[in-house]
């Protein structure tokens, strides 16, 4: 069981606005990721492969443990991996990935964590039928994952064999721990100034300072005019030193609306033939 490579398989919907945080955060954890896609209408399934993930169509709306090991372990993927399949829903959280990964190290041959429906009712899970289960998060071992591929609409914990490592569980509530906020999460500016910086984006590299200057010198400019009475070296200093301010901060905000305009256009003309990986090719 421990030896075992442990494949992190992701199962949702319209999640490309997740899709390459969630794979990301897997390759740190697994030797291979998947997306079992459930009929996206969305770019999730287009992201995926520009990230190298294989991609496996589910297309039944009724999402239930048995039909994924089926699915699974009839499709063309390597078999001798273990299997952490993930239901990616809007309630659940990348942050709680370590914590399911936990389950891989169980030696469980099958993990059932299920989201409880029926409210305060006690549940004895034993005699759940895994099929009527609502999916939060399921660890399958190879032997786990061809015993419960073989399971039917009534198969519940007691009808595996007894050798087989058997735990189904109701999901509890995740805690939540108060979460500090980074630089890029803080705030809609945050993000802006964050991407500004990581793009070296014009507006940000000339027409910042340009502006800072600008306002700068023109302000100066006033109180040098009002300030000195006489012309003599001091004065004409201090007055070309203004000037050259307020010139300086015009010409950055000039340089940052060019470089801006001439990107854009840039970024169309690449669009239009077609030209997008072509920095790319070329190295």
């Amino acid at each position: 069981m421990p030896s075992e490579r442990l494949r992190l398989v992701y199962v949702g919907r319209d999640i490309e606005l997740r899709i390459i945080s969630l794979l990301v955060r897997a390759q740190e954890v697994a030797e291979e990721v998947i997306l079992i896609d459930m009929g996206s209408t969305d770019r999730t399934v287009d992201l995926a492969n520009e990230f190298g993930c294989q991609v496996l169509n589910y297309y039944d709306d009724d999402l239930t443990a048995p039909k994924l090991a089926k699915l699974i372990a009839s499709s063309s993927i390597e078999q001798d991996y273990s299997n952490l399949i993930i239901s990616v829903t809007s309630d659940w959280k990348l942050r709680e990935l370590p914590v399911v990964v936990n389950r891989s190290r169980e030696s469980w041959d099958i993990y059932l964590a299920f989201n409880n429906s029926v409210g305060n009712q006690e549940l004895i899970t034993e005699e759940l039928v895994i099929e009527s289960l609502d999916i939060d998060h399921l660890f399958l071992s190879t032997n786990g994952l061809n015993e419960l591929a073989k399971a039917n609409s009534m198969t519940s914990m007691l009808n595996f064999p007894k050798d087989l490592r058997v735990r189904v569980i109701e999901s509890v509530e995740k805690i939540n721990m108060p979460q500090r906020e980074s630089l890029a999460t803080a705030s809609r500016f945050a993000q802006m100034f964050y991407w500004m910086l990581e793009t070296k984006h014009p507006l940000f590299l000339f027409g910042i300072p340009g502006v800072v200057l600008f306002i700068l010198g023109f302000r100066l400019s006033g109180n040098v005019v009002d300030t000195f009475n006489e012309l003599n070296s001091v004065s004409i200093g201090v007055t070309l030193t203004t000037i050259a301010m307020t010139l300086v901060g015009l010409f950055a905000m000039m340089v940052a609306l060019i470089l801006y305009i001439m990107g854009k256009q840039v970024e169309q003309i690449q669009s239009q033939y077609g030209l997008t990986n072509y920095d790319d090719k070329i190295v």
